[in-house]
C-alpha cells in the first residue's frame, strides 16, 4: 500500500457538525475501500491567498492514509463531488518520509492538546 496526504478546504459557513460529519465520511470512504487512516489533523479557519468561490476563509483538513491507486481516485472523485469543498490536493509521499511527517503530526497535535 500506499502513504498518502490529502489536504482539503472546507466551506467555512458550514456548521461544526457538517465539518465533522464531512471529515467522518471521507475517513470511513477510505476504509471502505481497502485503504487506512493513520492520522488526521483539523487545523482551524485560516484565510486563503485567494478568493474561491466567493469564499475568503475556509477551513482546512490534512488527512495521511494508506491504500493503493483506486482508493486515492475514488476519494479524489468524492471530494470533487462533494457540495462543501472549496479545494483538494492529494499528494503520493515517498515512503521514508511518510512515516516521519506522520510521527511530527501526532507529536504536535499531542502537544496542542
Amino acid at each position: 500500500m500506499r502513504p498518502y496526504e490529502v489536504v482539503y478546504i472546507l466551506d467555512p459557513s458550514l456548521e461544526e457538525a457538517q465539518q465533522t460529519a464531512l471529515v467522518e465520511r471521507f475517513q470511513t470512504l477510505v476504509q471502505n475501500q481497502g485503504g487506512s487512516v493513520q492520522h488526521t489533523d483539523r487545523w482551524e479557519r485560516r484565510r486563503l491567498a485567494y478568493e474561491i468561490q466567493g469564499r475568503r476563509e475556509g477551513y482546512y483538513v490534512v488527512m495521511n492514509f494508506s491504500g493503493e491507486p483506486k482508493v486515492e481516485a475514488e476519494l479524489s472523485r468524492v471530494l470533487g463531488i462533494t457540495e462543501g469543498v472549496l479545494r483538494h490536493q492529494i499528494v503520493r509521499m515517498d515512503d521514508r518520509t511518510a512515516e516521519k511527517n506522520i510521527a511530527e503530526a501526532k507529536k504536535a497535535a499531542e502537544a496542542k492538546a
